[in-house]
């Protein structure tokens, strides 16, 4: 599976951003998908994430109430919404998928990665 992030970019505090991530390669739609970040001097955090159906959703108590996950299977495109962003939100932000069985929230559990995409906010 090939993983092809884009959408960051530089937004003022409150802003929007769309994150997406086009998936090749192996079947997408059976597939879980996450989105991780990290900002510098950090490790990898947990975002979100979403069944390979669509049915089940996970996403950090950071993010909750602003950031959702989604997907389209057809277009093999998962997608962040990300609405009142903040100052600590800014990071690199990842895609990853797993072919696996339950929906992880561990980036141990992801066999691919995409190569991810700035997502600055200023204050």
């Amino acid at each position: 599976v090939q993983l092809q992030a884009s959408g960051g970019g530089l937004v003022q505090t409150g802003g929007s951003l769309r994150l997406s991530c086009a998936a090749s390669g192996r079947t997408f739609s059976r597939g879980h998908m996450g989105w991780f970040r990290q900002a510098p001097g950090k490790g990898r955090e947990f975002v979100a994430a979403i069944s390979w159906s669509g049915a089940v959703r996970y996403d950090a108590a950071s993010v909750r109430g602003r950031f959702t996950i989604h997907r389209d299977n057809a277009k093999n495109t998962v997608y962040l919404q990300m609405n009142s962003l903040k100052p600590e939100d800014t990071a690199v932000y990842y895609c990853a998928a797993d072919q696996g069985g339950n929906l992880p929230v561990s980036r141990y559990e992801y066999d691919y990665w995409g190569q991810g995409t700035q997502v600055t906010v200023s204050s």
